[in-house]
């Protein structure tokens, strides 16, 4: 089971800020009561914060590791004094200005701190979610055990006790907003829940492993870990070392044979005109003029698009076999070795619904490496081309047939090859259509390996807009669940009919987002709004209950693309919901945005309220 990326959750802790228009001005200082030297203690990630100014998502993500940084000295006070937040905007002032030292001692830029918060937001009050102030009123209200006391108290390190805590959180804040009558508190509801969970249930406390690691999964550069550990990671690392001098001189004398092979040193190919294998791995080497001639010298007649890391050419064999050629883009590669790992990874996937590499090239010239991967060529384009075509719209059994094909490929990617396969930027151009379209998940340019059950923590987040996990978007954690989501988004734009973004809806401010519209329709009983017209159409073909099936896909689809990791079916699971093996689950709540007041939904898309702008929340920055 994935494990959870709760850093996403930081908003639902401390981001709801004061929405009126003008603050009164804070009464005198006072005495913080947090202790910040774990700002200095804890070896986190500052590489967002101290290039913030770079972009927004960068923003986004030093901010909630600040808000992290907030969160669990307000943990340690809860189990201090009983109190959530803090007395009053004077305190709250101080707080600020004594975590911002902090930060500045670690050389980050002095004004953090007014850019990612409204002081207002960390002060209690009796109108945050059920009345709630104090560990006795948690109690009056919940009882002395709920189910964080037993699913939180310990081993959240482990992946699966981790999602079971998150499950639990989300139980609480269930009955917690019951409580309240209130839905938009939800947020509130849910940062009680994580604090007293961090606070009061777990063992190990605010700082300790279960915590950071999922609780608040802080960004660390280097994992905690103790002396026996350590020790542990030495031996490991001295071995490495051996190990990697060994794969150094291999590495040296395979790039010396392929220098050796272009220079004509050995005439493999000088031989005969034919392609031959190429050495460790089940790809053929095809020399480039043999490209160059299926290609018609890559003319601009033989483009088809744009593709991963390049520019993709149609062309045809003299065997007559016809092929698509990836001009790789030179700098978007990290070297040769980024190069031959996809090489590596591609040439040794074997199933139905993948599209299968052919082959290499690599020519050394006064630019520079040059290098070709081909594929087999897809006679019906990609997905993108067919979805919001007028012309011939996909049938129902198409759609159903490609949504299947997809979760298959994933599904062999995620669990039929060891180390597991992260693609990372499943979308509708990366879905290519055969001569019988049938779907295969193709560009594997981003494809990540894994060892098994781990996420990964990463600074280079690739994949596009609208089709990113919000945790993988913002803070870089990639798991299984992260192609999950994209998976998600793809079968909502098949069963919906529509993109899964759009920032200029009808001319208008509002951005519509796929997965909350969907969600929002169906919540609401209105599924076959939901639903493309070329599906409504066909469901009078005949078959055996198509709008039940239909309505199953699409609510698979909200399912997958859920804002929360823990809440999101592994690949298979989605599978075997798809094929009807399983039932679909309700379809849980959203924290984001629907659970907040600042948020408007009409029948085109999502506003935000300008007074969200103070927390630099934007459309682009998927945190949905």
């Amino acid at each position: 089971m994935a494990k959870p990326n709760l850093r996403y959750l930081l908003p639902l802790l401390f981001a709801i800020v004061n929405l009126s228009a003008s603050a009164p001005s804070p009464p005198p200082s006072q005495t913080c009561p947090l202790d910040f030297s774990h700002v200095t203690r804890i070896p986190w990630n500052t590489t967002d914060c101290q290039t913030y100014d770079r972009s927004v998502e960068r923003k986004n993500s030093c901010c909630q590791s600040v808000l992290t940084l907030v969160g669990i000295p307000l943990a340690h006070r809860l189990k201090q004094t009983s109190n959530f937040r803090l007395p009053n905007l004077a305190t709250s002032v101080s707080c600020l200005n004594d975590l911002e030292k902090n930060l500045e001692s670690l050389s980050l830029p002095p004004n953090l701190t007014s850019l990612c918060f409204d002081p207002n937001q960390f002060v209690i009050n009796n109108e945050t979610c059920a009345g709630i102030q104090t560990t006795n009123d948690w109690i009056s209200r919940l009882g002395s055990k709920t189910a964080l006391d037993s699913a939180c108290a310990t081993g959240l390190t482990d992946l699966t006790r981790c999602d079971a805590c998150v499950a639990a959180g989300f139980r609480v804040q269930t009955q917690l907003i019951s409580l309240d009558g209130n839905s938009s508190h939800g947020v509130y509801c849910y940062h009680f829940a994580v604090l007293y969970a961090a606070g009061i249930v777990n063992k190990s406390g605010p700082e300790g492993g279960d915590a950071l690691s999922c609780l608040f999964s802080l960004s660390l550069r280097t994992p905690l870990s103790s002396k026996k550990k350590n020790h542990k990671v030495v031996a490991l690392v001295l071995g490495l070392t051996g190990a990697g001098l060994a794969v150094m001189a291999i590495t040296g004398l395979y790039l010396r044979f392929c220098r050796v092979v272009k220079r004509g040193e050995v005439g493999w190919e000088e031989q005969e005109s034919r392609p031959k294998w190429r050495p460790n791995t089940g790809s053929i080497w095809f020399k480039i003029e043999d490209l160059e001639k299926a290609t018609d010298s890559f003319s601009q007649k033989n483009f088809i698009g744009r593709g991963g890391f390049g520019f993709v050419y149609k062309g045809v064999l003299p065997d007559g076999s016809v092929i698509a050629v990836k001009k790789v883009i030179e700098s978007e590669f990290q070297g040769d070795a980024e190069f031959r790992n996809e090489v590596e990874i591609i040439s040794n996937l074997k199933h139905r619904n993948l599209v299968p590499l052919r082959g290499c090239s690599m020519v050394d010239d006064e630019s520079g490496s040059q290098r070709y991967l081909v594929y087999d060529y897809m006679s019906n384009g990609n997905l993108d081309d067919h979805l919001l075509s007028n012309k011939t719209p996909l049938t129902w059994p198409q759609r159903k047939s490609i949504i299947l094909d997809v979760a298959k490929g994933l599904a062999y990617l995620h669990y039929g090859v060891k180390p597991a396969i992260y693609h990372r930027d499943i979308k509708g151009t990366n879905i290519l259509l055969d001569v019988e379209m049938r779907g295969r998940v193709a560009d594997f340019g981003l494809a990540k390996q894994s060892r098994e059950g781990e996420s990964h923590l990463t600074t280079r987040v690739a994949g596009t807009h609208g089709y990113l996990a919000p945790e993988y978007a913002l803070y870089g954690q990639l798991t299984e669940k992260s192609d999950v989501y994209s998976f998600g988004v793809v079968v909502l734009e098949i069963m919906c009919g529509r993109k899964a973004l759009d920032l200029s809806t009808s001319g208008s401010p509002n951005t519509f987002l796929i997965t909350d519209w969907a969600w929002s329709l169906v919540k609401a009983g209105r599924t076959e709004e939901a639903l493309a017209s070329a599906l409504l159409r066909d469901e009078g073909s005949g078959m055996s209950n198509p709008k039940g099936i239909m309505e199953r896909f699409l609510q698979v689809g909200i399912l997958c693309a859920h804002v929360l990791v823990a809440l999101r079916p592994t690949i298979l699971d989605a599978l075997r919901m798809l094929e009807g093996d399983i039932e679909v689950p309700p379809i849980p709540d959203r924290p984001v945005p629907l659970a907040h007041p600042s948020y408007r939904i009409d029948g085109n898309g999502i506003t935000l309220s300008p007074a969200l702008s103070g927390l630099q929340i934007h459309s682009g920055d998927m945190l949905r």
